[in-house]
């Protein structure tokens, strides 16, 4: 990235560095997460640092370094937490975008990984801790398991549950027998087959229902019920590997139907066979959804 933000990057230099990204994964991956690390350094105000710098006076531009400096060691420790996780990098188990996973645990349980998804497994303490991304856990019957997570715990026995980590929540789902919720905040909750609710820092929210006869990720399938687009694609987005981008006029457009999750590249060419959409793509990894234009 250094080399190529240099500007003396040569076209051989480019070629490696796409047979690396389009290699594995997760070097896609790594690449996307060092770019929006990069974005947000873009952030700070450069009016900021012109009208300093181009000061004489020596002084003063030393202590714009030292500021800087310390302005940006803060939000890079933070952000190398968020956006370059190391827990995640390091946990028991992970997968990469676009990849699903299943394990056998030792004790006769069942657990299936989602895309881009990062677990420790402790079992001598009964404990799984899902850091990143979306796990489903079936619960051998004499077996009882704590699923933790940054908004609270879920804990099993017999019983088959979904857990996903969003940004700002959790999301619980039951697909068969019972769970008990322990929120950070508020009563301990019974949840049952068919119910869902979602964790959040000051609590629990109203326990929901959904069809647990309806397919899903852990069927490798998206489905869509008259879904507004926008939605659709940052769902799709998840399991694709690289930068997938649309026009906001198409936000409101409705999606219906079911989508291979396996098979993102051929979910986009549905997409614009249905809609009055066309998809632009630069490369594999970076790739627009743009309205259809009229034909002449």
């Amino acid at each position: 990235m250094a080399l190529l933000e240099s500007g003396a990057a040569t076209e051989e230099d480019h070629r490696r560095l796409q047979q690396w990204r389009s290699s594995n994964g997760r070097h896609e991956s790594t690449w996307q997460k060092a770019q929006q690390l990069r974005q947000r350094f873009a952030s700070v105000p450069s009016e900021l640092a012109m009208a300093t710098l181009d000061r004489p006076d020596l002084a003063r531009r030393a202590a714009l370094k030292r500021a800087l400096g310390i302005a940006a060691l803060v939000p890079a420790g933070w952000l190398l937490t968020r956006q370059l996780p190391l827990a995640a990098w390091t946990a028991d188990l992970h997968t990469a975008t676009g990849e699903r996973k299943r394990v056998a645990l030792a004790d006769g349980s069942s657990l299936l990984l989602s895309t881009d998804t990062a677990v420790n497994v402790d079992l001598a303490a009964g404990r799984l801790t899902l850091l990143r991304g979306e796990m489903a856990l079936t619960v051998a019957e004499r077996s009882t398991l704590t699923i933790a997570s940054p908004y609270g715990q879920v804990l099993a026995s017999g019983s088959d549950v979904c857990v996903r980590l969003n940004e700002h929540d959790c999301q619980v789902s039951v697909i068969s027998g019972a769970v008990r919720v322990q929120p950070l905040s508020g009563a301990e909750l019974l949840v049952v087959q068919g119910q869902q609710l979602r964790l959040q820092a000051t609590g629990a929210s109203a326990i929901g229902s959904f069809d647990v006869a309806q397919p899903g990720w852990r069927d490798g399938v998206l489905i869509a019920e008259n879904q507004p687009l926008g939605d659709f694609l940052r769902e799709l987005s998840r399991f694709r590997p690289g930068l997938l981008r649309w026009a906001p006029e198409l936000e409101a457009l409705r999606v219906t139907g079911s989508f291979q999750v396996d098979n993102t590249d051929q979910v986009l060419t549905l997409l614009a066979a249905s809609l009055p959409v066309e998809v632009v793509s630069r490369t594999r990894y970076w790739v627009t959804v743009v309205p259809r234009k009229n034909s002449v």
